[in-house]
């Protein structure tokens, strides 16, 4: 059996505060709100990769400690981290880098979901992909 796929992704996490992941997610990555449904608790953003969006669900209490971590191609890693410390965003160390293959930073939002940058050092980012 052969599964079609679409070409899209929406990724989802669960958030305690749809407002304050919106605004985190928002100044911080400079993804853009493209919808919002209250009625539902459900919220989608634009990333600036294209097809991948970010969903997120309110809940009671989010877990912060997901399976998957969802990692974002960047150009320039200590440029990314620069912002982020700017920011004031919680960081699991220092940028680690897999010779000749990648660099690799994690970090997280308001509540606790890990994220990640890689910066493929390779020439192919569908490569370096952790």
């Amino acid at each position: 059996m052969t599964i079609d796929f679409d070409g899209g992704l929406t990724c989802a996490l669960g958030v305690t505060n749809l407002d304050r992941a919106i605004a985190w997610y928002q100044e911080v990555l400079g993804f853009r709100l493209l919808y919002r449904r209250p009625d539902i608790a459900w919220c989608e953003l634009a990333t600036p990769v294209q097809r991948v969006n970010l969903g997120f669900g309110q809940v009671e209490a989010a877990p912060g400690k997901g399976g998957a971590t969802l990692t974002f191609g960047v150009k320039d890693i200590h440029a990314a981290k620069a912002a982020l410390d700017k920011a004031e965003v919680r960081q699991d160390g220092a940028v680690r880098e897999i010779e000749a293959m990648v660099r690799l930073l994690t970090f997280y939002d308001p509540d606790g979901n890990a994220l990640m940058f890689y910066q493929d050092l390779q020439g192919d980012s569908a490569a370096a992909r952790p």
